[in-house]
């Protein structure tokens, strides 16, 4: 113990020697760099970088397999109980540190918790304290209180083995571990459950590493945002049940409630114009004459757009956070299993999905696709293309793959191409942006794996369908363009959902909402830190109660723009990162320029430079509206939209929908892809690929 307490005195010395300062500098630059301003500058980040590579090898070829033997051998929900066992058995260190930091209110529920758990739970294998006398677990350690004695942190440092941590927490571990009764035991017997313990413990972290490894083009960059973000929040308390519930009641009582001007079929209530006959039963109902009927309304001036669907009980809050409600798209059957995810016996659908390539560009890294077969190999094929940034292991992608299947389909599931695995695969020189010229690509991308697969099961599908969400959704269309003018797929249907109708006019809003942040930049270290704490809480809720029912979702708006903000630059931080060959193993300075580079900034640079193009030339040639020949004439495809979309205006759809018609159906909620877990979307979307439809020609 004399050793221990020496070891942390002398990380404490050299601590204080190499922390920064609180009061970090503001970068002057269109997007926060969340790395600098919860870690600081990364000052060793040569040897970071190259020891989070051994890491990741260490990782997938010895302590993985390692998890997944052990997944294998223990059910999921032996693994559970052994967990909230080990969890029970280091109370010590939550009553000491939450003892020093005199927050006795914790120390006395971790006391009642321990003992409720010791006793009727069995050894703390369950967690009645919890479920019965409604007691939350208090996550305390030791580098907290050290945090309380206002230790610094010092600079970012990734150990092997351990990973991404820094002195202070390095202190916190080894105080951990001389509070931990486990340390202390000595007979091999004893050891041996130790290790089992430790084996079980840490493999809850391998389905994090392994979307950090899949879904980032720099993993050691998103690790380091992620260890930053998530030491404040805990060393900051910010993970208590308070803060998630205080986001739900600020959003069930909004501070300024602003009366929608809009009814329910989208009409403005102050200038409805009295003349409009069209009703929306009318377009409900359809009829023989009721594209010519939508035509001649909207064409007027002063009409106004109706929704063809209403959602029931959706309780609108505000068009981006209502945007945010597609992380309810759901089915408990994707992912229902006894096993972990990790075990070799997990059949869940998700697992069911098999991963393959196809070379696009010889000399270029294959191209990666997941697939999942039918009995009857000659079933049709649904082809799906996700929203921007999207790779193959979208969980949305995975989701819409479940509801094809139920129906009968083959599905094959792609990545979006502006993303950076998509770039990785095609010829150099190709930059993701012009719509017409990605939808060339993607038809070469899908032709080819789809002889793949024929080939491989020696099948010929009997039908092919497309759908896409999003700027998927916008080049689902473009595709159908094409294929319109020479259907080389011989795709028979098309779906597209929440396409932007101008792509010009979408990148500027998302540029818009994301750097508002910089409209109020004080204390954005503590903001976001809150929203994402409520983020990982709302998280954890969805994935451990059953039958969660969500009508409003904890954010404000402000929130929900730093959410999206991040999420849409964190894919474009990607893209670019590839397209300028940045080594991952090396020192790079490259997010100096990517931080501050916009949607706006990447079209400048990499679509419109050294091109005979100007902004308006690309504005048009990327609208939905140059492909209205398609529209208007083609009938095997359809799109849904809603009303309050933030990335379209409402010329933008009128004009849709007069080219459309009832091709296009409008829901009055929802705003961006925000209504795909509601009931009647869903119902409308299985009669549209209902092979029975099909058939019958409706």
């Amino acid at each position: 113990m004399l050793k221990k307490f020496l070891t942390i005195l002398i990380i404490l010395f050299y601590t204080s020697n190499i922390c920064i300062s609180e009061e970090l500098v503001k970068l002057q630059s269109k997007y926060p760099d969340y790395s600098y301003i919860y870690l600081g500058p990364d000052k060793y980040e040569k040897m970071n970088r190259k020891v989070f590579a051994f890491n990741l090898g260490l990782n997938k070829y010895a302590i993985r397999p390692v998890h997944t033997l052990w997944c294998s051998i223990m059910p999921e929900y032996g693994i559970e109980r052994i967990q909230t066992a080990y969890k029970n058995i280091e109370y010590p260190k939550r009553l000491i540190s939450s003892l020093i930091q005199k927050d006795f209110k914790a120390s006395c529920t971790e006391t009642v918790r321990f003992l409720t758990n010791t006793t009727i739970g069995i050894g703390g294998m369950f967690d009645p304290a919890k479920r019965y006398f409604k007691l939350e677990p208090v996550n305390e350690d030791m580098e907290q209180a050290l945090t309380k004695c206002k230790c610094n942190s010092g600079s970012y440092i990734v150990l092997p083995v351990m990973n991404g941590t820094t002195a202070r927490g390095i202190a916190g571990k080894i105080l951990d571990t001389s509070l931990n009764p486990t340390t202390y035991v000595g007979t091999p017997i004893l050891a041996m459950v130790k290790a089992g313990l430790t084996v079980n413990r840490t493999s809850y972290m391998q389905p994090l590493i392994k979307m950090v490894e899949s879904t980032y083009a720099d993993p050691y960059e998103i690790s380091r945002k992620m260890y930053g973000i998530d030491n404040y929040i805990k060393c900051n308390n910010l993970d208590r049940k308070e803060i998630l519930e205080n986001g739900f009641k600020e959003a069930e009582n909004p501070p300024e409630l602003v009366e929608n001007t809009l009814d329910m079929r989208g009409i403005d209530k102050e200038t409805e114009v009295k003349e409009e006959k069209l009703t929306i039963t009318d377009i409900v109902k359809g009829g023989d004459n009721i594209d010519n009927i939508i035509l001649q309304s909207y064409n007027s001036d002063n009409s106004q757009l109706m929704a063809d669907m209403l959602l029931e009980d959706y309780n609108p809050q505000n068009p981006v956070v209502d945007s945010m409600r597609t992380a309810l798209f759901d089915l408990p059957e994707v992912d229902k299993s006894i096993w972990n995810e990790l075990s070799v016996w997990n059949r869940c659908f998700s697992k069911q999905i098999k991963t393959s390539s196809v070379n696009i560009t010889p000399e270029k890294e294959n191209y990666k696709f997941k697939y999942i077969m039918q009995k009857d190999k000659n079933s049709p094929v649904a082809i799906i293309y996700p929203s921007i940034g999207e790779g193959i292991t979208s969980h949305h992608s995975v989701v819409l793959a479940k509801i094809f299947y139920d129906e009968g389909y083959s599905v094959i599931i792609q990545g979006s191409h502006f993303q950076w695995e998509f770039v990785k695969s095609m010829p150099d020189g190709y930059r993701p942006g012009i719509p017409s010229v990605d939808a060339e690509y993607l038809k070469t991308v899908t032709a080819a794996i789809i002889n793949s697969l024929e080939n491989k099961y020696n099948c010929k599908f009997s039908g092919k369908t497309v759908i896409g969400t999003s700027f998927g959704a916008l080049t689902t269309l473009f595709l159908a363009n094409s294929e319109y003018k020479n259907n080389s797929l011989n795709i028979t249907k098309y779906i597209s959902i929440c396409p932007p109708v101008e792509l010009v006019y979408a990148m500027e809003q998302v540029d818009k909402n994301s750097e508002e942040w910089n409209k109020n930049p004080n204390d954005l270290k503590n903001r976001a830190a809150i929203t994402a704490a409520k983020v990982v809480q709302l998280t954890d809720m969805k994935d451990t109660v059953k039958d969660l029912k969500i009508t409003n979702l904890p954010f404000t708006e402000e929130e929900g723009k730093l959410i999206t903000g991040f999420i849409m630059h964190q894919k474009l931080s990607d893209l670019i990162f590839t397209l300028e060959n940045t080594p991952k193993n090396k020192k790079t300075d490259i997010y100096n320029t990517i931080n501050n580079m916009n949607y706006r900034d990447y079209t400048e640079k990499y679509l419109l430079a050294d091109k005979q193009k100007t902004l308006e030339d690309l504005r048009n040639e990327s609208s939905l509206l140059s492909i209205s020949d398609f529209l208007q004439n083609s009938t095997n495809y359809k799109i849904y939209h809603t009303l309050d979309d933030y990335l379209v205006n409402q010329k933008q759809l009128k004009q849709l929908k007069i080219r459309t018609g009832k091709k296009t159906l409008l829901l009055n909620n929802g705003a961006h892809l925000g209504f795909l877990y509601k009931p009647e979307f869903l119902e409308d979307l299985k009669h549209e690929i209902s092979l029975n439809h099909r058939t019958a020609g409706n």
